[in-house]
């Protein structure tokens, strides 16, 4: 975990400042697992009236040093390899909670659309961050359309902005026009 929090480092922290940058003061937002999402949480240091709920303990313990942030833990079975709460307990409290944001995400995109990821007990908690939310924001670099993975999250049809780095596949970036996917 700690080899992929460093891989594409100053890519993943331009995509944070981005994402950062959408999020208004005074919401309430929710980060899920991965290396991406824990530079958007430092990114989000600064704003003020926030409630962050997450799945994530590196990100609880990156937002205890803001204080304009108020921070839940949703609880689950740690995953101890990078510090994610996976499984029923995390989809249970998640689904008690509504989100104007949710900060997501993914181990692979496919140029059809599809987010994946190798843990189906983290897409479960994945599908349930989207239902509850307002407005779904993909964050991931370009590195993810050159891996496969197995479980599928969701659609960027689902997802309301994708933040990535660099351009699309043909495929995706058509797909994007037609869900009318921000990017």
């Amino acid at each position: 975990y700690s080899e992929r929090r460093e891989l594409n480092q100053a890519t993943k922290v331009d995509i944070a400042r981005l994402c950062a940058k959408q999020i208004p003061n005074d919401c309430s937002v929710f980060l899920n697992i991965g290396t991406t999402t824990e530079a958007v949480a430092v990114e989000l240091l600064q704003h003020q009236g926030l409630l962050v709920v997450t799945n994530n303990m590196n990100i609880a313990n990156i937002l205890s040093a803001g204080s304009g942030v108020n921070v839940i833990v949703t609880g689950g079975n740690l995953r101890r390899s990078d510090g994610g709460l996976v499984g029923d307990f995390a989809k249970a409290t998640i689904q008690q909670l509504r989100f104007d944001y949710a900060v997501i995400g993914c181990s692979a995109l496919r140029e059809d659309g599809d987010i994946l990821d190798f843990d189906v007990q983290e897409v479960g908690v994945s599908k349930t961050i989207i239902r509850q939310s307002d407005s779904v924001i993909l964050v991931s670099d370009s590195s993810k359309f050159e891996r496969k993975a197995p479980a599928r999250i969701a659609s960027i049809a689902d997802v309301d902005m994708f933040i990535t780095d660099s351009g699309l596949p043909a495929a995706c970036a058509d797909f994007c026009r037609t869900s009318n996917t921000d990017v």
